[in-house]
């Protein structure tokens, strides 16, 4: 085996014991780093790309202007007198993308990598919980208490995703816990 492909299984493998070298053939990968790579990039795909084209649709699609349905619906409405539709619409779309450029800066920070700590995404993640707040806000607002229940469902799997995070390596991760408790 190459010294290249050793310092490759160094860079990306979840657990100490992989980055030795094994024999031509062996099984190179363990489950733990499968599921992490796979925890990982569902993570930034997941949210990356919701806040990516949320924030796209309000302040470059729509230009700002909230459209006209939900104008309506949210007309004589408190964000009607201030600050006013369209400055509610930019400020959300201004929040997503805050939330989507903190995910990019996770990614650029490195953050993906099982070796570096996620302060960037964890804080990412914070944001969307804020994102989600105002939009509850917003759909109770109106009494659109179906959207309402939905978005307390996005907010909890938001939730558990920033708790999954917290346990995500260098950390000791969910297993190390688990084998703690039993002691």
């Amino acid at each position: 085996m190459s010294t290249n492909a050793i310092r490759i299984r160094q860079f990306v493998a979840v657990r100490g014991e992989e980055t030795e070298a094994k024999p031509e053939g062996a099984a190179s990968v363990s489950v733990e780093t499968i599921a992490y790579w796979a925890v990982v990039a569902s993570i930034y795909m997941g949210f990356g790309f919701l806040w990516y084209y949320s924030f796209k649709e309000k302040l470059f699609d729509d230009g700002g202007t909230m459209p006209a349905g939900l104008a309506k619906a949210y007309g004589g409405s408190f964000v009607d007198s201030f600050p006013g539709l369209n400055a509610t619409w930019t400020i959300l779309g201004i929040v997503e993308g805050i939330a989507f450029l903190g995910f990019i800066a996770s990614i650029a920070a490195g953050e993906f990598l099982p070796t570096r700590r996620k302060p960037i995404l964890a804080a990412s993640l914070g944001v969307s919980l804020v994102t989600f707040a105002l939009l509850i806000f917003g759909q109770q607002m109106i009494g659109e208490f179906e959207s309402v229940a939905q978005l307390f469902g996005y907010f909890g799997a938001t939730v558990v995703t920033l708790l999954l995070v917290q346990l995500l390596p260098p950390r000791h991760g969910i297993w190390k816990l688990a084998a703690r408790a039993e002691d």
